[in-house]
């Protein structure tokens, strides 16, 4: 398991409720969207059966598997949906945390990104407002404790959530939009598991 997997599995995990209730309401609402994707496909495959009725050569075959087809996309599609929904939501869950949760998380993927070098971390003017009282110190330890050094940067960048880290010019972002997008094929699977299984 990487680290970026235990972080967001610590993420679930603090949110585990909401998520729950998310991922419940998810699940009935992609029940509901199959439902009606089964019964559009029913209607598609009573169309095609009419079709094989009048039909008498090998265009049969055809309509039938013209008909599941259509039925397959249109229950893949729901599924889709239903996926990117319930990451669009666990994603907000994340930004709207209390500050305490918020800034532990934080610190966990400080302890995680930050390299045995000098360097500055950046966060959002948002979350610049609401750094808890000596959170500049508790990185600096962190970073130390790597070998390195940080420094809260004064200057606010435009992410929603997370932080960037800057040493020597070069940037890590670690902002969750970016480890949600590189991550979220894996999220992907694991929540049409949960939905779908």
């Amino acid at each position: 398991m990487t680290g970026l997997e235990k972080i967001v599995e610590q993420i679930l995990e603090d949110a585990n409720a909401e998520a729950e209730n998310i991922l419940n309401a998810a699940k009935q609402e992609a029940d509901s969207i199959i439902k009606k994707a089964e019964n559009d496909a029913a209607k598609l495959k009573a169309q095609s059966d009419e079709k094989i009725a009048i039909e008498q050569t090998g265009g049969e075959a055809k309509a039938k598997s013209s008909s599941d087809l259509k039925k397959r996309q249109a229950i893949l599609l729901a599924k889709q949906e239903m996926i990117n929904e319930v990451l669009d939501r666990s994603y907000d869950e994340i930004l709207h945390m209390d500050d305490r949760q918020y800034f532990d998380m934080i610190e966990k993927m400080i302890e995680k990104f930050a390299l045995a070098k000098e360097g500055e971390i950046c966060f959002s003017q948002k979350d610049m407002d609401r750094l808890p009282a000596g959170f500049d110190k508790k990185a600096d330890a962190i970073a130390k404790a790597k070998g390195g050094a940080l420094q809260v940067s004064e200057v606010p960048v435009p992410i929603e959530g997370g932080f960037i880290l800057t040493y020597g010019g070069i940037e890590e972002n670690c902002s969750f939009k970016a480890l949600f997008n590189a991550e979220r094929e894996k999220l992907a699977d694991k929540v049409h598991a949960f939905l779908f299984a």
